[in-house]
């Protein structure tokens, strides 16, 4: 029997898994050990352009877009019940892919799941509506829906980021091409597999793992391609856009964050701290919502801080697998080398190092992609380290001294996702949040997000909402119909 590290995950186009037309595979790491875990098909340009034929037949030829939504409600009924049933195994996959403890893999699939169940309950609510027009005519909407959706998911939540668009897609009666981070593709391609099973038809969701360059513009750059949702980085999101605006192709963009903690003196200190720690050390600090600026008012600053350092120091490394283990590897070599590059630009731009701010160097840990959790102080405002998002476990440390001065360091930033404040006063959180530039702002509560809440950002962090009833609508358009029915025809000319 083939363990793991020989299984081949392909390509899933028309119901069926096949190797790309090249033929190659690539070795999926651990990134724990660096050793390979699977073996990913590399999907071509070639065969981007033949999912897309395959997704576009399908939608004109099978009945999901035409039904009135029963079939598809249960068919992501049907999904989520068989990832639910399989959660075991996919929050594995997910583990030994990106390296996030199992305890959080299990979260997220538990996501992923209640994503589909919800979704699926919006896919027969689709409803348009009656406009009132002089005379004897009738005027209505209804929506349709666009026809192939592209989705290119990243690799720090791969399926969890991937069904967030997915899901309201098929809802609407879309066909879907899914291209997966060509580093994390692994619970995707087994996602795809589950479709046939559930009832969807063949061709309606299809998965092409390979390069962003070259299959994810090719998605994009086909002519079939009606909508594209994008996660990802602020460098390869404007090429997106504009390469989809060239056809006036709709499109969402989550781009990232730098997300600002405001904690002011009258807030609960300790389940403060240990929301600052949840917010920027889950997954490795690999989030776009990781709150990683961590603003305190100056008469709390110093006991308040060593609450934070702590958690930082006392927090337990190791392979995801492991059981007790409360932070993973960072997913590549690259990746650890990229956020160790901002320490040392912070370090030599002043800042001081409160905790970690190294490579873990030390055997068995050393194989891996292991950074400790880091926390800086006294950095610059217009470091690197406090302007650009890191994507690792990394915290910088600012104080305040009033309530003006926290909003105006808060919004000094070209990225608006998520923000957190922490208070016990009413008055101050409704009126803050208020004046903080981020799409998301929770109030006593690390960075939290539900299927029927809307995500998304302004600013630099991108484009349009997902999630919530309205996601829906997203993967849809509208058509007014107007019906005459006896009103008498203009004459021409003057009355």
């Amino acid at each position: 029997m083939a363990t793991l590290s020989e299984a081949r995950f392909g390509l899933i186009v028309g119901g069926r898994e096949e190797p790309g037309t090249n033929g190659d595979y690539r070795p999926v790491l651990d990134p724990a050990t660096n050793e390979p875990v699977a073996q990913a098909a590399v999907a071509s340009p070639d065969d981007a352009r033949r999912a897309m034929e395959v997704a576009e037949r399908a939608f004109r030829e099978s009945p999901w877009a035409s039904d009135e939504g029963a079939r598809r409600s249960k068919a992501l009924g049907k999904l989520a019940s068989l990832l639910d049933s399989r959660t075991d195994e996919f929050a594995r996959l997910e583990t030994l892919n990106v390296g996030k403890p199992l305890r959080e893999s299990r979260i997220d699939i538990a996501y992923v799941v209640r994503t589909l169940e919800y979704f699926a309950g919006m896919a027969d609510k689709l409803e348009g509506e009656t406009i009132p027009v002089p005379g004897a005519r009738i005027d209505y909407t209804i929506r349709e829906p666009l026809g192939v959706t592209v989705h290119i998911a990243p690799w720090n939540y791969p399926l969890l980021l991937a069904v967030r668009s997915v899901a309201p897609a098929l809802a609407a009666g879309n066909s879907v091409v899914l291209k997966p981070a060509s580093l994390t593709p692994l619970s995707a391609v087994a996602f795809g597999r589950l479709a046939p099973e559930a009832g969807v038809p063949d061709g309606i969701l299809n998965v092409v793992p390979g390069n962003g360059a070259d299959v994810g513009m090719a998605l994009v750059d086909d002519p079939r391609c009606a909508s594209v949702t994008f996660t990802g980085s602020g460098e390869v999101g404007p090429t997106i856009a504009e390469h989809a605006a060239r056809r006036f192709v709709p499109l969402t963009l989550e781009l990232g964050g730098k997300g600002p903690v405001l904690v002011f003196p009258d807030a609960d200190l300790e389940r403060a701290a240990k929301g600052v720690g949840y917010g920027i050390f889950q997954n490795a600090g690999q989030m776009c919502w990781a709150a990683s600026r961590l603003l305190v008012h100056e008469s709390i600053a110093g006991p308040f801080v060593e609450k934070v350092r702590s958690i930082a120091e006392g927090l337990k490394l190791g392979p995801g697998t492991q059981d007790g283990v409360e932070m993973g590897p960072l997913v590549s070599r690259d990746q650890a080398e990229r956020v160790l590059d901002y320490v040392r630009d912070a370090r030599e731009s002043g800042g001081r190092v409160l905790a970690g701010g190294s490579k873990v160097e030390t055997p068995p840990l050393s194989a891996g992609n292991f950074v400790r959790p880091t926390v800086l102080s006294d950095v610059p405002a217009s470091s690197r380290a406090v302007r650009e998002e890191i994507f690792g476990p990394v915290l910088v440390v600012r104080t305040f001294r009033d309530t003006e001065d926290a909003i105006r360091a808060a919004n000094d930033t070209p990225y608006g996702l998520l923000s957190a404040v922490w208070t016990r006063d009413l008055a101050t959180a409704h009126s803050v949040a208020r004046r903080l530039e981020t799409g998301m702002v929770v109030v006593n509560e690390s960075p939290t997000t539900y299927p029927q809440t809307p995500f998304g950002g302004v600013k630099s962090s991108g484009v349009g909402f997902e999630q919530g009833m309205r996601a829906v609508e997203t993967f849809t358009r509208r058509k007014n119909i107007l019906l005459n029915v006896g009103a008498p025809r203009k004459k021409a000319g003057p009355s």
